[in-house]
């Protein structure tokens, strides 16, 4: 058996080496990344701005304490950066541990929006404004470069990777969801075009300053987020057949089609941008559909949370706290074993489901224009 074993091995080699130049140069050399949305890929941002605590068990899964993360371990983004062979992004905010922008910059901030903060918001880090600190950290950052030397070349990027870098973003699912709590599903639909309209005066910024490899990730079914389905889904004939919330579901699925039809329609006016719409929503849609047949138990239930079955989630409690409901003490309390379930904590993924997300970005058969012809991100041969 041992020739055969041989003649593989060099089989395998010679298609290694034939394939894997092409499809990594184009697709994986990205010198930095540059990341902007909500807390979909918050790295810790509206933690180090005050704003908010999380407190364990937060983080447990990869980091083993609290990361400033909203979920168990990684994000979609941590996982996708892990394939680049580029290191986790830091948080624009975050000044403390000697923080290393070379490889890129995190502005996303849990609970933003694309359209401007109001009194109420979770987040005042709108897109805008998430926006205007990355101007301003570039121009700082060339400033630093320019008068000290070599003092920040590790620190801080050079100023090509402003045009070669990917700016990834992932916003949108709160101006969705949160609208709901005042408005009509007809409003919420209404609604949509001016959203998208400051999201693309936000694109054309990005683009005056350099950008020109742009990923646009766009929302989740937000109608099967346990607090969604806690809030709007006790009439059940608002449900679908999956249990989501039809309404919230409905909303995103408009929103995704006038963002694609919108990244289409700017890549039509900058033709010398690159532009990626990658499909968020048909892939957990489908983990959720199918979740047993992707080792997955609760596609529903939230992991850390109170109440138990169906949704073990209380909106006056959050993970990881304890507080007085009805009298008695609780404390919101983690599954244990998050692996077993898509939801985290009512709103957010886990880990697990993270990781299912991002190796189906990375097939890219979700993305428009499509790189499934390219071979896969997450294809890892090991000798």
């Amino acid at each position: 058996m041992a020739p055969i074993v041989n003649n593989l091995s060099i089989v395998l080699f010679i298609l290694i080496s034939l394939f894997l130049p092409s499809s990594f140069s184009i697709i994986l050399k990205y010198p930095a990344i540059i990341n902007f949305g909500d807390s979909n890929s918050d790295t810790g941002n509206l933690i180090s701005a005050g704003i908010e605590n999380v407190n364990p068990p937060y983080g447990q899964t990869y980091f083993n304490l609290p990361s400033g993360r909203y979920c168990d371990g990684r994000l979609i983004v941590d996982f996708l950066l892990d394939e680049m062979d580029l290191p986790f992004l830091n948080p624009y905010l975050d000044s403390l541990g000697l923080p290393n922008f070379k490889k890129g910059c995190n502005f996303a901030a849990a609970g933003s929006t694309i359209l401007p903060a109001n009194p109420t918001s979770v987040s005042p880090f709108s897109f805008d404004l998430q926006i205007s600190q990355f101007i301003r950290f570039k121009s700082r950052a060339i400033e630093l470069l320019s008068k000290t030397g070599r003092k920040y070349e590790k620190y801080l990027p050079p100023i090509d990777y402003y045009s070669k870098g990917l700016y990834m973003i992932d916003i949108g699912q709160n101006d969705i969801a949160g609208a709901f709590y005042s408005k009509t599903l007809d409003q919420v639909l209404a609604s949509i075009p001016s959203i998208l309209e400051t999201f693309e005066a936000g694109l054309k910024r990005l683009y005056e300053e350099g950008g020109r490899n742009i990923w646009i990730h766009n929302t989740g079914p937000l109608g099967c987020l346990a607090q969604n389905i806690a809030k709007f889904g006790t009439d059940s004939t608002k449900l679908d057949e999956f249990g989501c919330v039809s309404s919230h579901n409905q909303a995103a699925k408009l929103f995704n089609l006038q963002l694609h039809a919108m990244s289409n329609k700017f890549q039509a006016q900058y033709p010398d941008a690159n532009v990626t719409y990658v499909d968020i929503f048909s892939i957990k849609s489908n983990l959720i559909a199918n979740y047993s047949r992707f080792g997955f138990e609760k596609p529903l239930m939230a992991c850390c949370g109170v109440g138990g079955a169906p949704l073990n989630y209380d909106s006056r409690i959050t993970c990881g706290q304890t507080k007085v409901l009805d009298g008695i003490s609780v404390t919101a309390k983690a599954c244990n074993d998050s692996s077993e379930y898509i939801n985290w904590d009512g709103i957010h993924y886990t880990e697990a489901a993270n990781e299912f997300v991002s190796s189906q970005i990375l097939t890219g058969k979700y993305s428009d224009p499509p790189f499934s012809d390219q071979m896969p991100f997450f294809l890892t041969l090991k000798f």
